[in-house]
């Protein structure tokens, strides 16, 4: 029997899961005997290198390999079927063993040529490991921190990256304005707008856009590639000092990254001439940072006005900057454009009155005012610089630009506001054009001293934000006829600094008790130049402009405190303030700018159990207390002030995987939100006014199972994913209720070698339902008919059952060695 060739790699360990938290242990290898090659694979004339990623598990199994860099088909699996054979004394934090991930190349090198060399048994490999840090999620802020790696879950039907919120318990969105407007997002009991009470971050970089014309906070997330989500980072309350403006509600950050390398394309048609083509390239030799992803899609919608088509890239690269530190350059630019079929009235709808044919569905799923619409265009340059310290220390630097424009036009109320001229014109319309163009420059970092007291560290984190945005804020009527402007409602030129900086510790005075403190501080100066001032006041004529200045400071305190009931169950109590940053279309001269200040307390369980079988666990109670809220006025189409809101809510949230195999996750939320009774006490927070629009309760599954199979002696991986969302009936104004909503969503694929193939099925039982839902009056009918002062139901209508088909081409760039 012929001996395995002499072996001589080189192994090196980069612990990916440690977080710095507690001392960390590497795996310490027991058995790794080398790799086999078959007798007919001749030995390489060069070094070849084979980079596996391993998991090894709490038993010092190693329970996954992944080919990160090819060296070949024979030595990729000569190396994989070493790796899985190696065992390991498990990697532990503190006493707890731990799982890890950790990359390993093996190095098979070329026999010296000129000496004889006899065949031996293959010695183990020796190991050099080199603990490089967190790359884990570190320990949440309260039980509504959620960290959420996609993962399998990426199975499930999604139109957009937008979609991939619903991951985090009570979250829902909505969309009146079509596929590229920004989604309307509900959560923890927060009709959040589209962006007014929820912080976005792509990568850190900030979305929400100050004194949008649409709605102050505007965030469109519909750029983002979904394939190249990572994860996500749902905080929902105010509870981490790094929570900047707009954190009300809480903060959603995308974490990009790309696994696989090589090049993916992907070609998807479907439903109403729903066209998708994406490209995707990660270079082999790079990490999963590093990444070019290009997104086209068009369509023509499924109803009238409802056609869009949008284009996008994004790109990243991570460059070693030393032996300590890593620069990451992304860039991304995106330009779309998509009509809105706006909202109809019940009435017209029940009795056939729409500009459609008379059939029901017809009816459903048409449009009034074909002027509705939009287009932006976004750019993003960023640049971050991550570095490690000697004794544990770290410190993030990160800058980026941003250039954006967007123009959006939606009627709420057909002809119900504009008065007929004086020269007897007929009634324009009140179709409202929300333009906006704006530039951004940052700066944003982070230093962690790696700090120790008593033996253990004591994580500070010290931070800081400095932000500039110079706007232009205009609102216009359009004329019915031709979408001309003939008023203007409000145009200004804003410029806006925002300097924040903050705080945190964690200690552990006790092994069962870990104490968390912060503060953080922002400061904001606003500068506004108002061009729609009228040209005459009660002292004679004047100029149409004007300038003024404003100021605002505000401190927000946050804390937590953790109970280790048991090694996996962990009691989290956390409570915080926040701040909602001015429109600073609704400044004066020299005012002392105010800020909404949100209150929050929570309270509630983890639980946690790792292995091949994970399973995770959280519930809690909240209650939260703004001092200016807002809520949607369809006279103006954005959200107008209400003064004080309130908040009591709870949920539960089960994530369970086993391997690569499934993939489940489950959450309910209930929540209830109330305008407190003038003069009430701040403790009943049961009482008052229940706000329109915001469901109380919902419920989200998502579900993904994967396996193998053979076809005609051939391995095909197929998977089968289901997504599904319950929605409870929403408030809405003058007492009434929308029907509630239940939604399926499925999809399945097949991949043989570099062919796959999926089909997705949205809304599968084809349900009629209503994606926005308003109550108010409105005229609809005409520019000279008599309105009706009747309030009434208006909705958009929601998607029907819609296919998508989709061919995936999985293109390894990297050849491979004779």
């Amino acid at each position: 029997m012929r001996s395995s060739p002499v072996w001589i790699p080189t192994l090196v360990l980069c612990v990916l899961s440690a977080t710095g938290e507690l001392p960390v242990t590497p795996p310490v290898p027991l058995d790794a005997p080398g790799p086999v090659l078959p007798t007919e694979v001749p030995l390489p004339e060069v070094p070849a290198t084979v980079l596996l990623r391993l998991t090894i598990d709490r038993a010092g199994e190693v329970s996954q390999v992944e080919v990160r860099q090819s060296a070949g088909v024979a030595f990729d699996r000569a190396a994989m079927g070493a790796a899985l054979r190696w065992r390991f004394q498990p990697a532990r934090r503190g006493e707890e063993a731990i799982d890890v991930r950790v990359d390993v190349p093996v190095t098979f090198e070329p026999p010296v040529h000129g000496h004889h060399i006899e065949p031996v048994a293959p010695q183990p490999p020796s190991f050099s490991t080199t603990v490089r840090g967190a790359s884990q999620a570190p320990p949440p802020v309260a039980v509504g921190d959620f960290h959420i790696p996609v993962g399998q879950l990426a199975d499930v039907p999604r139109r957009s990256a937008s979609d991939l919120m619903l991951l985090a318990p009570g979250v829902m969105l909505a969309n009146h304005g079509g596929e590229g407007h920004a989604e309307s997002i509900y959560i923890r009991g927060f009709d959040a707008g589209e962006g007014k009470d929820v912080e976005l971050r792509l990568n850190g970089v900030p979305l929400n856009e100050v004194s949008h014309a649409h709605g102050h906070g505007y965030a469109d997330t519909y750029f983002i590639i979904p394939e190249l989500v990572e994860s996500l980072r749902v905080t929902e309350g105010p509870y981490d000092p790094s929570q900047g403006d707009f954190g009300v509600a809480g903060t959603v950050e995308y974490q990009l990254g790309l696994a696989r390398r090589g090049l993916t394309a992907s070609l998807s048609t479907g439903s109403y001439a729903a066209r998708r083509l994406s490209l995707l390239w990660g270079p082999p030799e790079a990490s999963e940072a590093t990444f070019v992803g290009l997104l086209l899609r068009q369509g023509h919608g499924f109803g009238p006005n409802r056609s869009y088509a949008n284009a996008g890239i994004m790109a990243q690269v991570e460059l070693r900057v030393g032996d300590e530190s890593r620069l990451r350059l992304f860039g991304t630019s995106y330009g779309s454009r998509f009509a809105s079929p706006g909202v109809v009235r019940e009435t017209d709808v029940v009795d056939s009155r729409m500009p459609c044919a008379p059939d029901s569905d017809s009816q459903f799923f048409c449009s009034y005012d074909p002027n509705q619409g939009g287009a932006g265009q976004r750019h993003i340059l960023s640049a971050e610089l991550q570095s490690r310290l000697k004794r544990g220390g770290r410190f993030v630097q990160q800058g980026y630009v941003i250039l954006r424009q967007t123009r959006i036009r939606d009627n709420f109320t057909g002809f119900l506001l504009d008065t007929t001229p004086p020269d007897g014109e007929r009634q324009r319309g009140d179709n409202t054009e929300g333009y906006y163009r704006g530039s951004t420059m940052g700066l944003r970092g982070r230093y962690t001293p790696g700090l120790t007291l008593l033996g253990q560290p004591q994580p500070l984190e010290l931070g800081y934000v400095a932000r500039y945005d110079d706007v232009r804020t205009r609102s216009r009527r359009l004329r019915d006829s031709g979408g001309v402007p003939y008023a203007t409602v409000f145009d200004n030129q804003v410029r806006t600094t925002n300097l924040g900086a903050y705080a945190s510790l964690r200690v552990a005075p006790l092994s069962w008790l870990t104490l968390r403190g912060g503060m953080r501080l922002d400061t904001f100066l606003f500068g506004v130049d108002d061009h729609n001032r009228p040209t005459e006041d009660r002292d004679g004529p004047r100029l149409p402009d004007e300038s003024l200045e404003a100021y605002g400071f505000f401190a927000s305190p946050r804390a937590s405190a953790e109970i280790r009931l048991t090694p996996r169950l962990t009691w989290l109590t956390s409570a915080g303030l926040g701040a909602r940053s001015s429109d600073a279309a609704a400044l004066s001269d020299a005012e002392l700018a105010p800020y909404a200040r949100v209150a929050s307390g929570e309270t509630g369980l983890g639980w946690r159990l790792d292995g091949p079988l994970a399973l995770e666990a959280r519930g809690a109670f909240f209650a939260t207390r703004v001092s200016q809220d807002f809520v949607f006025d369809e006279t103006v189409g954005r959200n107008q002030p209400v003064g004080a809101s309130q908040r009591l809510g709870a949920f539960v949230s089960a994530r369970g995987t086993l391997q690569d195999r499934v993939d489940i996750q489950a959450s309910l939320a209930w929540a209830r939100a109330t305008l407190p009774v003038p003069g009430a006490s701040a403790w009943k927070l049961w009482d008052g006014t229940v706000m329109p629009y915001i469901p109380e309760l919902l419920g989200r599954v998502d579900a993904s199972l994967r396996g193998t199979t053979r076809v005609a002696g051939q391995q095909v991986d197929w998977n089968v994913a289901l997504g599904h969302s319950a929605i409870g009936p929403r408030p809405l104004p003058l007492d009434r209720y929308s029907a509630p909503i239940f939604l399926f969503d499925v999809g399945t694929g097949a991949r043989w070698k570099a062919v796959e193939v999926g089909l997705s099925v949205e809304n599968l039982l084809d349900t009629r339902w209503r994606e926005s839902e308003f109550n108010y009056v409105s005229n609809f009918r005409g520019p000279d008919a008599p309105p009706s002062l009747m309030a009434t139901r208006h909705f958009t209508a929601g998607a029907p059952r819609t296919f998508m088909g989709t061919l995936t081409l999985h293109l390894d760039l990297q050849e491979d060695s004779p």
